[in-house]
C-alpha cells in the first residue's frame, strides 16, 4: 500500500455548477471526520455553464482540489480515464456529484483498502429508478454477464476504489477507446471486492445520461467485452458447411440412386445441379468468413494493447509509484 495514504476522488463534472459546492462540502466532512485525507479531482466534461469556474474556484480556495477541464464533452467513461492519469493518492475512487451513490460509502471503501484490498467495487443494491429502466438495466447485465468475458454484479456497476498499482496499469497499458474505466479495472482481475449500497434518486432534474449515449455504451461494453459475435460467425460458417456437404451427398446418392418419382428429379432438370452449387458456395462463404472473422478477432486483440497477464507488485509499477 506504501506512505502514500492520500484518496484521489474523481468528480466527473457536467453541467454541474449547483452541485459542486453541495458536494465537496459533503465530502469534506465527512472524511475529515474520518481523518482520512484527501485530494478531490474535478474533471469538466466540456460543460457549457459556470461548471468550470466553479470548480476553478474550489481549486483556489482549498489546497486539495484540482479542476480540469476537457476539450470538448467527451462522455464521462473517457473523463474517468482523465481523472486517473492526473491522480496523485495512494488509491482513487471514482464518485458521481448527484450523491446516487453515498458518500459515506468512501469511508467503508478505503478501510477495506487499508487492509489490502487494491479493488473495491461499490454496486447498485436497490435502484430507484423507474420499472421499464430498472427491468431494462437488469436485463442488459444478466445477458452481458452470459456472453462477455468479465461479470457486472447484477445491479451494475460504473464506479470504483482502486490502489496507486492499479492506477498505474490504467495510465501505463489500458487504453481509454471505445472501453470504460470500470470494465478494464474489472479484466484486471486482483481479487475485487464488491461493496452494496443503495442506489438514491439524486437530483430531480432531467438525467443528461441520454438513451443514444445508452445505446452507445452498451455497444462499447459488448465489443470490448465479449469475442461472443466472431465466436457465432464462425461456429454458423462451419455448422452451415457441414450442412451443405451433407446436403450435396444425399442429393447426389437421390440422383443417381434415388426413386426419381419420389424426389420429382424428372421434373425439373438441372435442380440438383443448381442446388448443389448453391450449398456448396453458401456454405464455404460462410465458412470462409468465419475463418476471417477469426483473425480479425486476433488483430482486434492485439491492437487493444492489453498486457497477456499481469504479476501483481512487479517492478515495473513499484518504479512508476516512486516516480
Amino acid at each position: 500500500m506504501g506512505d502514500n495514504k492520500t484518496l484521489s476522488i474523481i468528480i466527473l463534472c457536467y453541467y454541474s455548477q449547483h452541485k459542486l459546492n453541495i458536494a465537496y462540502e459533503k465530502l469534506r466532512q465527512i472524511l475529515e471526520a474520518e481523518q482520512i485525507p484527501f485530494e478531490l479531482i474535478i474533471i469538466d466534461d466540456g460543460s457549457k455553464d459556470n461548471s468550470f469556474e466553479i470548480a476553478r474556484e474550489l481549486e483556489k480556495n482549498n489546497k486539495n482540489v484540482r479542476a480540469f477541464q476537457l476539450s470538448r464533452n467527451y462522455t464521462s467513461h473517457y473523463a474517468a480515464f482523465a481523472g486517473l492519469s492526473v491522480a496523485k493518492g495512494g488509491c482513487c475512487a471514482l464518485i458521481a456529484d448527484d450523491e446516487q451513490q453515498p458518500y459515506s460509502s468512501l469511508v467503508e471503501m478505503y478501510r477495506l483498502w487499508e487492509k489490502g484490498h487494491k479493488v473495491v467495487i461499490p454496486y447498485r443494491n436497490n435502484r430507484k429508478d423507474p420499472f421499464f429502466s430498472k427491468l431494462f438495466a437488469t436485463l442488459f447485465y444478466r445477458i452481458f454477464n452470459s456472453i462477455a468475458d468479465i461479470k457486472f454484479p447484477i445491479g451494475g456497476a460504473d464506479t470504483f476504489f482502486i490502489d496507486k498499482e492499479i492506477i498505474d496499469i490504467m495510465n501505463n497499458y489500458i487504453s481509454p477507446r471505445r472501453t470504460t474505466s470500470i470494465t478494464e479495472i474489472l479484466r484486471l482481475g486482483f481479487n475485487p471486492v464488491y461493496v452494496a449500497y443503495d442506489r438514491s434518486k439524486g437530483n430531480n432534474k432531467k438525467s443528461r445520461w441520454t438513451l443514444k449515449k445508452k445505446i452507445n455504451l452498451a455497444k462499447d461494453l459488448f465489443y470490448s467485452s465479449s469475442s461472443w459475435p466472431i465466436k457465432f460467425i464462425t461456429n454458423l460458417g462451419l455448422l452451415f458447411f457441414v450442412l451443405s456437404i451433407g446436403l450435396i451427398l444425399l442429393l447426389t446418392y437421390a440422383r443417381f440412386f434415388g426413386n426419381n418419382k419420389f424426389w420429382h428429379l424428372k421434373n425439373f432438370p438441372g435442380w440438383t445441379s443448381t442446388v448443389v452449387i448453391v450449398a456448396f458456395f453458401s456454405g464455404l462463404i460462410l465458412l470462409s468468413l468465419g475463418i476471417i472473422a477469426e483473425y480479425i478477432y486476433r488483430i482486434f486483440e492485439e491492437v487493444k494493447g492489453r498486457p497477456g497477464f499481469l504479476i501483481k507488485d512487479n517492478p515495473v509499477n513499484k518504479t512508476s509509484e516512486s516516480n
